[in-house]
């Protein structure tokens, strides 16, 4: 029973980590280049100043509270965020006209600000790595749900291929000790046992955790049955989560605001320097103006902050809440908090696109396990790849060397675009879709080795030669940044260095490993039927 209950758990592994792999293999790389999305973006925009650390919130939030009397008097909410880490490098504003508690109105595009003078920062208009971190959850091109549930069926295929995996494999941990190079299908079994054994508590966590963060779209009964499915009742549930009470309706009253920076300065009394994140203020010059002062969201792996609600016009605190409130959304946030990372300093932050990187590799060798297996097989019994083989191999090589083929074009498309173009980010993102469809083509159209070596060089030299590319389109090359302290560029330009070298050795490998499989193929095959008749007529 036990074997058959094994053999069970490795058919139900196999084919629940191939049918979606590829949509699992995008996920992954997008999803890991989410956790340095704020860098990514910080390249992608060279126009901005070196992010600096703020000096004074309160002198700061005078500069954004200035800049929305220009420019928003009217509208019914601003928003405001100061440049308090990683995750918020500059000063910030956006302001919403209508409903302040939703609704249309919403200026999407956020205004930063140089902090000291409140000068507006211009910048190309950029996907940048939010539009890569979007993705990984609702794909592209798609309408949002269908990406949404695509992503989350995939993510629920994960899940069961780890659990199955570990029942398996009895021997789990002492194949992690395990790695027989130039074995074929066993090395490739090796790897993939290796790389999901170290990484396995974070792809547990990053799976299940990725679940739990779209659980109202999975699951919409559950909050449809007691607040109602339509819009009204789905805003009532949003309002109730976000849970900021003394927030009432405008009076329709003109009213004066009190400085911003007088309500800072208590706030900071209560949490302490460096603790605010976020100021929100709903009906700002009205005679029901709140003020609510969020701390951060990232000074910990519970995705929850405290807020403070004032009013707008006298100052009085109205409300203070804590960061965690009932057991259930604790749980939940926490989840939430692990699954982003926004808590990660430096050396977690790696850790967690070390272990991202880890499940690419996972889902990678696992695919070309799958692949190698079959091929294996088919050659001992005399025949040739069967079209879902053939299939299988093309997808491999569209996907786990085109894909990042394609993010490096958006990369280059980034540099290489016109600044001024109209719908700049829109044109970078079908770059990279355009080139992954091209390095598609390229995998049918080639025979399958030389395709692999031929993406393999691209890849390596479209990522190696970004340096290069960065220095001739802008002033922040490589050497700049590593005199001037910027380690934003210099750690960009580094880690793309560091990847291309990477696809060029794994090329280099595989080049010659080619040669040394021809070779053998010359020696071991008899000769032709001509030379040896000559030499039997010599013998004679």
């Amino acid at each position: 029973m036990t074997g058959h209950f094994r053999q069970s758990m490795a058919w139900l592994h196999t084919w629940t980590g191939l049918v979606l792999g590829w949509v699992l293999y995008f996920v992954f790389v997008t999803g890991t280049l989410g956790y340095f999305d704020t860098e990514i973006d910080r390249w992608m925009q060279p126009e901005l100043p070196v992010a600096t650390e703020m000096a004074d919130a309160r002198a700061t939030v005078r500069v954004a509270q200035d800049y929305l009397e220009h420019h928003a008097p009217g509208h019914a909410r601003w928003f405001i965020s100061l440049p308090t880490d990683r995750n918020s490098p500059y000063l910030s504003v956006f302001s919403q006209q209508g409903r302040a508690h939703g609704g249309p109105g919403m200026h999407a595009d956020r205004v930063l600000l140089d902090a000291e003078t409140g000068r507006a920062l211009r910048a190309r208009d950029t996907g940048g790595g939010q539009l890569l971190y979007q993705m990984h959850w609702k794909l592209h091109y798609l309408p949002e749900i269908v990406g949404q549930w695509t992503v989350g069926v995939a993510t629920m295929f994960m899940l069961l291929a780890l659990i199955t995996g570990i029942v398996v494999h009895k021997k789990i941990f002492s194949d992690f000790f395990t790695f027989r190079p130039g074995k074929g299908q066993r090395s490739w079994l090796d790897a993939h046992n290796a790389t999901s054994v170290i990484s396995l508590p974070f792809q547990l966590m990053i799976t299940y955790s990725g679940l739990v963060f779209l659980m109202t779209v999975y699951m919409p009964m559950i909050v449809s049955a007691f607040y109602g499915s339509d819009d009204a009742a789905q805003r009532v549930f949003r309002e109730d989560l976000a849970s900021r009470p003394a927030l009432v309706q405008p009076a329709r009253t003109p009213a004066s605001l009190l400085p911003l920076d007088h309500i800072i300065a208590d706030a900071q009394e209560r949490w302490g320097e460096g603790a605010i994140d976020a100021r929100d203020v709903r009906h700002p010059y009205d005679a029901h103006a709140r003020v609510i002062v969020r701390g951060s969201i990232a000074a910990g792996p519970v995705r929850a902050a405290p807020s403070l609600v004032y009013d707008g016009v006298s100052g009085e605190l109205l409300a203070e809440q804590a960061a965690r409130t009932s057991a259930a959304k604790t749980t939940r946030d926490l989840l939430l908090g692990l699954h982003e990372g926004m808590f990660a300093g430096p050396v977690v932050r790696w850790l967690y696109v070390l272990s991202g990187l880890l499940g690419c590799a996972m889902i990678g060798s696992g695919l070309i396990l799958w692949m190698v297996k079959r091929r294996q097989r088919e050659a001992k019994l005399g025949g040739s790849a069967y079209p879902g083989l053939q299939l299988v191999e093309r997808l491999n090589i569209a996907t786990l060397v085109g894909l990042p083929v394609g993010i490096a074009a958006y990369f280059w498309g980034n540099r290489l675009l016109p600044a001024e173009l109209a719908e700049r980010a829109t044109w970078e993102a079908n770059i990279l879709f355009l080139a992954w469809a091209a390095m598609a083509a390229h995998a049918v159209w080639r025979p399958v080795a030389r395709a692999w070596g031929e993406q393999l060089w691209l890849a390596g030299a479209a990522y190696a030669l970004l340096p290069m590319l960065n220095a001739l389109t802008t002033e922040r090359h490589l050497a700049r940044s590593l005199l001037t302290g910027d380690w934003v560029f210099a750690g960009f330009d580094l880690t793309m260095l560091a990847v291309g070298v990477m696809f060029a050795s794994v090329a280099y490998a595989l080049a010659r490993r080619q040669r040394r499989f021809a070779a053998r193929q010359v020696i071991d095959s008899p000769p032709p039927s001509h030379i040896v008749a000559t030499r039997a007529e010599e013998t004679a």
